[in-house]
This record gives C-alpha cells, sequence and structure tokens, in this order.
C-alpha cells in the first residue's frame, strides 16, 4: 500500500519518495519490518498466549528435556503469518499476480495449521485437524496456485534462443533497454507456457506442455495442477516433520528463503537473466520483497523460538513455511531444485517413512517390527544418541547452507 502511496508523492515531486522505484530499497524495508515486527509482536503474543493458558501438550517419548517443554505456549506460528503479510501489504505491489498468488497460499495454508493448532489447544483433541483433511486443504492450495500459474496472461518468461529458431517461426523476439546484445546468434522471445528449469544440466529449460503433446495449453493443465498439488503437499509436510527441536525448522526455512530471494531477483532481473542466461521472469521482483518479509519473519522467529523456545510456532506456522517455500519455488521455476534445496525437509520426511515401511515389512516377517532409525524423524535419532539438540539444530543449519549454496551454483553449473 506504500507503494502507491509514494507513487503519487514521486508525481508530485516530493524529495525521497522515489525509493520506492528500487526493488532492493522495498526489499530491504520488508526484511527490516518483518524482522522488528516479529520481535516486537511476538512478546505480546507469547504473553497472551499464556495467559490463555495455550500450552504445548507433550508426549513423553523418553528424549531429553522433552517434559520440560509440556507448556510452552504455541500457535506461534500466527507470529511468523502476520510478519510475512503485513509488510508484504505495504512495500510490495498488490496488483502484481506472484504477489497475490503468494498471500493467497500463505493465508490459505495458515487457515489449515489454524485449525489443526485449535482443535489441539482448545478441543483437547491430541491428533487435531483429521489428515485427511489437511491434504484436502493443501490439494485446495494446489489447484489454486496452478491454475493461477498455467492460466494467468500476466505470468509469462523470456526465454533466450538462437536467432534461426526465432527466424523460421511467427515469434517475435523481445527487446530489453538494460540489455544489449553481445551475440547476435540469439534473441530474446516472450512466452507463457510452463517451462522450468532442469539443474545440471546444459540447455536445462524443460517445458511440461511436452510431456503430452500439447502445444497450444489446452490440456497441459491436467499435468501442471497435480504436480503443483504433489510438491505442495511434499514440502508442507516436510517442513511439519522438522519442527520438532526448538529452531529447526524456522532456522532452515529461513536459508532456504535467502536461496530463493537470489534466485527470484536474477530472474526477474534482465540483465543478470541473459548474464546467466537464465529465463527472465517479468514482473517476478515482486517476489523479493515477499521472501524479504518471509527471511525476516522467521529470523525475526527464531529469537524466542531458538533454544530454549519461549513460543512454538506449531502446525499454523510449519505447514505455511513449507507450502509458501513450495509455490515460492514453482514460480520462480526452480521447483526441480527442491530436493537439494529443501533437503533437509526431504530427509526427514524419508526418516519417518523407511522407519514405518522398514516396520511394516519386518513385522510381517518376522513377527517383529524393527528399526532402521532409533526414533523417527531424523532429529529425534540423533536425540538417543545423546547429542544436545542445539547442536543437532546446529549441524542441520550447516547441512542446509551447504544445500543453498549448492543449489545457487546450480546458476552457473550445466
Amino acid at each position: 500500500m506504500l507503494y502507491y502511496l509514494f507513487e503519487l508523492l514521486d508525481q508530485l515531486n516530493f524529495p525521497g519518495a522515489g525509493l520506492f522505484d528500487f526493488i532492493s530499497f522495498r526489499a530491504s524495508m520488508a526484511l527490516i519490518f518483518s524482522l522488528l515486527f516479529s520481535i516486537v509482536i511476538g512478546k505480546r503474543m507469547i504473553n497472551s498466549l499464556r495467559k490463555q493458558q495455550i500450552g504445548e501438550t507433550v508426549r513423553d517419548l523418553g528424549l531429553a528435556g522433552q517434559i520440560e517443554k509440556s507448556g510452552t505456549p504455541t500457535m506461534g506460528g500466527l507470529i511468523i503469518l502476520g510478519s510475512i503479510l503485513v509488510p508484504t501489504l505495504l512495500f510490495a505491489k498488490l496488483h502484481n499476480v506472484y504477489v497475490i498468488t503468494m498471500v493467497l497460499a500463505t493465508i490459505w495454508l495458515g487457515l489449515i495449521g489454524f485449525l489443526d493448532d485449535y482443535i489441539k489447544v482448545f478441543r483437547k483433541n491430541k491428533e487435531g485437524l483429521k489428515g485427511r483433511f489437511k491434504i484436502i486443504g493443501q490439494i485446495g492450495v494446489g489447484i489454486l496456485v496452478g491454475s493461477i500459474l498455467y492460466f494467468s496472461n500476466d505470468v509469462r518468461v523470456h526465454k533466450r534462443v538462437p536467432l534461426d529458431y526465432v527466424l523460421q517461426s511467427d515469434e517475435q523476439f523481445v527487446t530489453h533497454e538494460h540489455v544489449q546484445e553481445k551475440n547476435e546468434k540469439y534473441r530474446w522471445i516472450a512466452t507463457d507456457d510452463m517451462t522450468t528449469t532442469i539443474p545440471f544440466i546444459k540447455g536445462n529449460e524443460f517445458n511440461y506442455n511436452w510431456l503430452i503433446g500439447d502445444s497450444n495449453k489446452s490440456y497441459g493443465w491436467l499435468l501442471f495442477i497435480p504436480i503443483v498439488i504433489f510438491i505442495v503437499i511434499s514440502v508442507s509436510n516436510g517442513a511439519n516433520m522438522t519442527d520438532g527441536l526448538d529452531g529447526l525448522a524456522t532456522g532452515t526455512s529461513a536459508i532456504i528463503g535467502l536461496a530463493l530471494a537470489v534466485f527470484a531477483y536474477v530472474s526477474s532481473n534482465a540483465r543478470f537473466a541473459d548474464y546467466l542466461n537464465v529465463m527472465y521472469i517479468p514482473q517476478a521482483e515482486e517476489l523479493v520483497v515477499f521472501i524479504s518479509a518471509f527471511v525476516g519473519a522467521c529470523i525475526g522467529f527464531l529469537w524466542y523460538n531458538s533454544y530454549p523456545a519461549q513460543v512454538f510456532m506449531g502446525d499454523t506456522g510449519s505447514l505455511a513455511l513449507g507450502g509458501i517455500i513450495a509455490v515460492f519455488a514453482i514460480s520462480v521455476r526452480k521447483e526441480l531444485l527442491i530436493p537439494v534445496l529443501c533437503g533437509v525437509f526431504l530427509i526427514e520426511n524419508l526418516s519417518v517413512m523407511l522407519q514405518v515401511g522398514y516396520f511394516k515389512i519386518t513385522k510381517r516377517r518376522f513377527g517383529e517390527g524393527r528399526r532402521i532409525f532409533l526414533m523417527a524423524p531424523l532429529h529425534h535419532h540423533f536425540q538417543k544418541k545423546g547429542i544436545h539438540e542445539a547442536k543437532i539444530v546446529s549441524r542441520f543449519w550447516i547441512v542446509g547452507i551447504l544445500l543453498a549454496v549448492v543449489t545457487i551454483i546450480t546458476l552457473k553449473l550445466r
């Protein structure tokens, strides 16, 4: 909203109003505002949650320091959601299709998590929202996001293609005032096809429509939307599974958010896109504002969520964090990098699947279930081995940083 105010002030030649034209300024303001907002509002909300006795009910799993966490305020994900949405509404262009998509996804996923926490805390039902209803809600997010990204006329990419291709087709090449063609063998063309990026491969662009031979985008949505649904469910539940130690999911999400900010910035800047030979995505620069608010919210929440945690995010935060990461990665056409970038989420998810699957198989075969890990998810396995949870979290963060660096390197490593 402030963008439109300062745009008007700029037209009136108000001193300094032109700063809002720079994405770097608005992104920085969004990060700082979300960080301070989460710290200031967080303290008040934690006190409010304590007064209302909205505390976490902890099952005794025999883990060190677990019982002491009983009664710690939960539903702190509301702090994260507010710290993302308020700066986005203040500093981003609200008519931007990508901002609209991210805001809708954030609210929708936050509501699913909130319902789950509400049932656990106020209805005293430890199971929370039934799994099938969570899945239905996540499918709804996938359908909404997939439909917007597939059918919206505002969602387009500019790709560099050989000049011979342009001359032999009916497509017109695009010129960018900030990009001077250094190689006359290539031109930019604008397209609304659903092209994505395949990491580590030369000529790494892939069109989903190609899989079903749909060059006119008539039926490609039948493939694209289910893929979006799968990614949203997987990453959202992966973040939820990771939220088992103080600061683990929050810090990991902040690291992932920083990497996504890099992808959004280079993809939305014609000069960087030309230099790195990646797809140029017009209007995606507003995603930098959103992800900056996301990172600021995560770091600010860590003020209270780091060990020993004063508040837990609950499903209100964890489901939303994972879903936001998934939708954002799809928006900047980097969803195939998720297994690497979100490797911590993936490993946590796989550890549970392997543990449960191996237990069932061995129980049928030997009459007694056996385990691969001492306990799943994986972070509990290391707890069972006697490693302090603060050290486990720090090491997982280090792994997350390494994976984020590898992911960013893919911009040139192909």
